[in-house]
């Protein structure tokens, strides 16, 4: 290897989960911080686990909730609109043609 191009590297680097599970490896980083490993990856263990850090789920349910009132508050606005206008037509007199 070329002198002073390559990264330092160390034997001891430790990679930490969120989970709480620390590894050694071998790195030019002498500290990593992941957020699934072997240990906690539903893959391995075998175990269903929601990962919803942003709240997506949530928003998205709202915004179907959002989008549903908006339409049938638009089918009731044109509902009552078709509504008068039938109204209006009865009470109107047929105009009569001159001869």
């Amino acid at each position: 290897m070329k002198k002073k191009i390559h990264p330092n590297y160390h034997d001891d680097a430790k990679i930490i989960c969120y989970c709480g599970a620390e590894m050694e490896t071998g790195s030019t980083q002498k500290e990593m911080h992941v957020e699934i490993c072997s240990q906690c990856h539903p893959f391995y263990t075998g175990k269903k686990k929601m990962i919803d850090s942003t709240g997506r789920v949530d928003r998205f349910k709202k915004m179907t909730e959002r989008a549903k009132a908006k339409k049938e508050a638009i089918k009731s606005a044109v509902k009552s609109k078709a509504e008068k206008e039938a109204a209006s037509k009865k009470k109107k007199p047929a105009k009569k043609a001159k001869k």
